[in-house]
């Protein structure tokens, strides 16, 4: 009879795929910082109004006066928050690992993007509505937290190379961005501290304030000083002590520099 028919096997098939969906969305958000200390039960809530993108390496996510309508949480791939300057040249503000959310500022009032935001790899990432993000600050209190928090970190971050840009070298602006790198981005190896972060010339020069011809001379002078090694969008720090010496800034990297 009509009534005792099983579901099809394609039906059964679509059910596991939209349960599956719903449970990485799920694992996403609760392996975000800011989320980690919400219930299961508060997640599942957010869920449904949630909606996952793929996007392509070198691919804008948003542009600039674009309406700020959702915050993202990047779950797989790496990106870029930049601005333009007025002569059209590109200056990176931060960049967004797995785990992160970007496009925070939303959740304050802001209608439209500022910045803009690239992947730098194919990156997979999930929207949060602006409504949804509002309601978790409002009755969340260590959400509030963790966000202020997290938006604090990154204009330190900014401050800090703003800071480097008006008063030092470009040598010293190097090793600093080189120390800040590492700092977020090393791996202890062997020979010392590798960023697994790959970077071309111009896009170090975009975090720096220069050109790429400089970053240039400049790599190549501290590879021959013995302080980096440096390959294609490959960079090590042989000893990073000695880099923090010489901007006089305190090494913490003592345990992971490379054999001398």
């Amino acid at each position: 009879m009509f009534g005792d028919q099983q579901p099809s096997s394609c039906h059964r098939s679509r059910c596991e795929i939209g349960n599956a969906s719903v449970q990485r969305t799920i694992w996403h958000l609760q392996h975000c910082d800011i989320f980690s200390e919400l219930s299961i039960e508060s997640l599942e809530r957010i869920e449904p109004r949630c909606r996952a993108r793929k996007f392509a390496a070198r691919t804008p996510i948003y542009l600039p006066s674009e309406v700020a309508d959702s915050v993202l949480l990047l779950t797989s791939g790496m990106a870029k928050i930049c601005n333009l300057t007025n002569e059209g040249k590109q200056s990176i503000l931060a960049f967004v690992e797995p785990g992160e959310l970007f496009g925070e500022l939303a959740v304050f009032e802001r209608e439209t993007r500022e910045e803009y935001v690239e992947t730098i790899e194919a990156s997979t990432l999930v929207m949060i509505p602006i409504t949804a993000m509002q309601e978790l600050v409002e009755k969340n209190h260590r959400v509030a937290l963790s966000l202020t928090k997290m938006i604090g970190l990154r204009r330190h971050r900014i401050e800090r190379r703003l800071k480097n840009l008006l008063f030092l070298s470009n040598h010293d602006r190097l090793v600093h961005l080189l120390l800040d790198l590492a700092e977020q981005f090393g791996i202890h190896c062997s020979d010392g501290i590798r960023l697994r972060i790959k970077l071309a010339h111009q896009e170090l020069a975009n975090l720096m304030g220069s050109t790429r011809e400089t970053v240039t001379i400049l790599l190549g002078h501290l590879k021959d000083e013995g302080l980096i090694e440096v390959g294609r969008k490959r960079i090590v720090l042989l000893d990073a002590t000695r880099m923090a010496s010489q901007v006089h800034r305190k090494s913490t990297w003592d345990h992971l520099d490379g054999p001398n």
